[in-house]
């Protein structure tokens, strides 16, 4: 993930008002489902097409015969925090959760870039929703989600502002990689340096140069696109909240009403709040329709 500190003196990112603890926790943070035995929970490895190779994912399949609603789950940058522990509690409460590596990252093959980590997302989209996938991993593609975390924030969002077939997207703590591209060289240069472990064909220049032409993607950009799909925003006392406040600002200009937003006294990591996290983030997939 992003160093949040640096990240935000760098940008100069405001401080949402924080918000109590949510008050219902789902059985499915504390309980095994039950036992299906023709049609288990399971853990899948996939490999899914995207730029001429076969990025690396983990399938989370919940148990019953399905079709289930399908999670997808975005890790930042470099991803230290994948939240597996999430992808579980989600799965608990009966979403399958797939959990891809970009091109360049954990050993997914590659060269790691910003741009194709938004190409790869689509094509994660693409895999689930293909019948030829769909039946094996009990997926219902008319509900499908996105939830991303720190730069996976910004993937998510993205994504979902131009993908008119999900129910949901999700961003936990998000950074706006696309906020950054007017961001003085050397500060950048310095974040990337921090931030490029398990990246492949990169160095923190590349990184800042590439960075440097992200501006089409910042969130008070892509803010219209996301105006009718339902959109949880979280966020942490890690300096990173103003860039979800100006998308949720945006949105709600563009029309959109149906944001809900909560700020946690916590770290970017959500370390000490990981229950609070995973009750927030079913209870509110739990309500979509």
């Amino acid at each position: 993930m992003i160093r949040a500190l640096t990240l935000a003196l760098l940008m100069g990112a405001a401080t949402s008002a924080a918000a109590a603890p949510s008050s219902v926790i789902p059985a499915a943070i504390y309980t095994d489902p039950p036992a299906d035995k023709a049609h288990p929970a399971s853990m899948e490895v996939l490999h899914i097409p995207s730029g001429g190779v076969e990025i690396n994912a983990i399938a989370y399949l919940a148990t019953g015969a399905g079709p289930h609603p399908t999670v997808i789950l975005f890790h930042g940058l470099p991803g230290n925090e994948k939240n597996l522990d999430l992808a579980q509690a989600i799965r608990r409460a009966g979403w399958n959760v797939v959990a891809p590596n970009y091109r360049g990252s954990w050993g997914s093959p590659g060269n790691y870039r910003f741009r194709q980590n938004l190409a790869d997302a689509d094509a994660v989209l693409a895999f689930v929703r293909d019948p030829a996938n769909t039946g094996r991993l009990r997926i219902d593609t008319r509900r499908l989600a996105l939830v991303g975390h720190s730069m996976g924030g910004w993937v998510a969002a993205n994504t979902a502002s131009h993908d008119t077939g999900l129910i949901g997207v999700v961003t936990i703590s998000a950074g706006d990689a696309g906020a950054m591209a007017s961001a003085p060289r050397a500060g950048v240069v310095a974040t990337m340096a921090d931030n490029r472990e398990a990246l492949a064909g990169v160095t923190p220049e590349s990184m800042a140069d590439e960075v440097a032409t992200l501006g089409d993607t910042a969130f008070p950009k892509i803010a219209p696109g996301l105006k009718a799909t339902p959109y949880l925003a979280l966020t942490s006392d890690d300096g990173l909240a103003g860039f979800t406040d100006a998308l949720v600002a945006g949105v709600k200009v563009a029309g959109g009403t149906k944001v809900s937003t909560a700020h946690v006294a916590t770290d970017h990591s959500w370390s000490d709040r990981r229950i609070d996290l995973e009750a927030r983030i079913i209870t509110w997939l739990q309500g979509l329709k």
